[in-house]
């Protein structure tokens, strides 16, 4: 990230902090593409995808104090708020019903993996892994799998799996840096 970038960043970072409506506007703007990608191949469904994307950007606005640049990208922060409200969304009673049902129920066609994450470059980025690390962060990041929903289909122990997600994000950390 270049300096004007990380100063950009961190202006943006302070101004959401100080509860400035616009920071949360742009913050909304500039990611909310990539995050609703992200959600939308957790939860499989456009409508509830949508609502977790709201319910993301309320956590987000409410938690701004516990960012915290030194333990990581703004992106990679809203991406874990993200994500947690996606699996938590997939753990209620209503979205397991809804899946046995079908109603209201859309399936990955596939296209949703392209969707606006590549205007940030996180497709590319990760694409720059080794086919097994890229694997595990598709399922644990992109798809919403838990570590021990991961080990299971790919037959790993858990502390595997949890070791090969730890090395993956160090070198994604890496790339980005």
């Amino acid at each position: 990230m270049s300096n004007l970038a990380h100063a950009a960043e961190e202006v943006l970072v302070t101004s959401l902090k100080e509860r400035d409506r616009q920071a949360i506007a742009i913050i909304y703007d500039n990611y909310s593409p990539a995050l609703y990608g992200i959600i939308l191949k957790i939860v499989h469904s456009e409508q509830a995808a949508e609502d977790v994307l709201q319910e993301a950007f309320i956590k987000i606005w409410k938690n701004a104090e516990q960012y915290d640049a030194s333990k990581g990208k703004l992106f990679t922060w809203l991406v874990s708020i993200a994500r947690n409200c996606a699996i938590d969304h997939t753990r209620t009673k209503g979205y397991r019903q809804q899946v046995q049902t079908g109603s209201d129920f859309v399936f990955n066609n596939g296209l949703t993996e392209t969707i606006n994450t590549d205007h940030i470059g996180l497709r590319e980025i990760v694409e720059k892994l080794k086919p097994d690390d890229k694997e595990i962060i598709d399922l644990v990041y992109f798809q919403g799998y838990t570590h021990a929903e991961t080990a299971e289909k790919l037959n790993l122990p858990l502390g595997t799996v949890k070791t090969k997600v730890r090395a993956a994000l160090k070198i994604l950390r890496e790339i980005v840096s």
